[in-house]
């Protein structure tokens, strides 16, 4: 069996921390063997210096080949004034909605070895096990824009239908999981969110009707993530929400470099990637955290390419690089991104 995954490294740290993912698995497949291929392709502000655009034609036919595709981050300051519709985030949005990837799948898990690179307290965060279902291809950031020199406006819409299916998609993790589906909206004050409320309701009362559903306000999540994230198990809110609340499990979990990402939809390859950024205060250093980016491969193999023992495989090699403290700098380490991915490719198959 064949299995095809276009690399996008995109900027910054991207490249870095895709090639470090890659080597790994290319251990992986000699060791059981999963049959994967690679194609690099240029993304986001390199594919604008090469192309003229963050994500040109080629690059979105040779995505929708493939089985999965494995990005990095993209952006940096050198693209600052470029034009919104052409900025390399504007490509990352675009491949969002031309894939149809419209639930982001976020987990976090504070590992034993890192409790105390966490600023919180230990007792509040240990044995954290939680996954945050963002939705990802409607809400503020595909809304209309408007700029004067004195006025801007971004419109924040969802339909029915959006909401429905992230929120069909969250509650079958939570039918897998614990069981417990906590709702983050706004309702109070936006209209969206009322919509949100009343689908995500309807959703899980006529359809999964063994999940218990919570509903919260987003201010009142941002609180209760730090004062008492062991409560939940799978969270479900819109983009922008999910966006911000995300970042702050990082802080839960000690370093942005260490959280994984699914973003998936009804069929066709899904994304894979870590949340942090391109990060080009660090680019070129070599000291970039490579395991969000192998535990999102870890969660590639799973997702898409169908290889549930391999991707067990690969998370129990960067457990046991982490509880081995093979750490990188943010971790309050002195690891380089290639000595954590060798940390990982040795402990393969222990």
């Amino acid at each position: 069996m064949s299995r095809h995954v276009v690399v996008l490294g995109g900027d910054g740290i991207g490249p870095e921390v895709t090639n470090a993912a890659v080597e790994v698995l290319r251990a992986l497949d000699a060791r059981l063997p999963l049959g994967l291929s690679f194609e690099a392709q240029p993304f986001g502000g390199a594919a604008i210096d090469a192309h003229g655009d963050p994500l040109p034609e080629h690059v979105l036919a040779a995505c929708r080949k493939a089985d999965a595709i494995l990005l990095g981050a993209v952006g940096g300051p050198q693209w600052a004034k470029v034009p919104t519709e052409i900025r390399p985030e504007a490509g990352l949005l675009r491949l969002r909605s031309e894939l149809g990837l419209y639930a982001n799948l976020r987990p976090l898990q504070v590992h034993q070895a890192l409790v105390d690179a966490s600023p919180l307290k230990r007792e509040r965060i240990e044995g954290v096990d939680l996954i945050v279902v963002r939705e990802l291809t409607g809400g503020i950031y595909f809304g209309q824009r408007t700029r004067s020199d004195v006025r801007a406006t971004d419109e924040c819409a969802y339909t029915v239908a959006e909401v429905e299916r992230v929120a069909r998609t969250a509650a079958t993790l939570a039918r897998r999981r614990r069981g417990k589906l906590t709702s983050v909206d706004k309702a109070n004050v936006l209209e969206t969110s009322r919509l949100w409320r009343e689908v995500v309701t309807r959703i899980v009362r006529d359809e999964f009707p063994d999940v218990t559903l919570d509903h919260l306000l987003v201010d009142a999540m941002a609180m209760y993530l730090v004062s008492r994230p062991r409560d939940f198990d799978v969270i479900v809110t819109e983009n922008l929400f999910g966006d911000v609340l995300t970042d702050e499990c990082a802080a839960v979990s000690g370093s942005l470099g260490l959280m994984p990402s699914a973003s998936v939809g009804d069929d066709g390859p899904g994304v894979y990637e870590p949340i942090h950024g391109s990060a080009p205060d660090i680019a070129g250093r070599g000291v970039a955290n490579p395991y969000g980016t192998i535990l999102s491969a870890a969660m590639m193999l799973r997702q898409s390419l169908h290889a549930d023992a391999a991707a067990t495989a690969l998370e129990a090699a960067v457990q046991q690089a982490i509880a081995d403290r093979v750490w990188t700098r943010d971790l309050g380490g002195s690891a380089t991104t290639a000595e954590a991915a060798a940390a990982v490719t040795a402990r393969l198959g222990r």
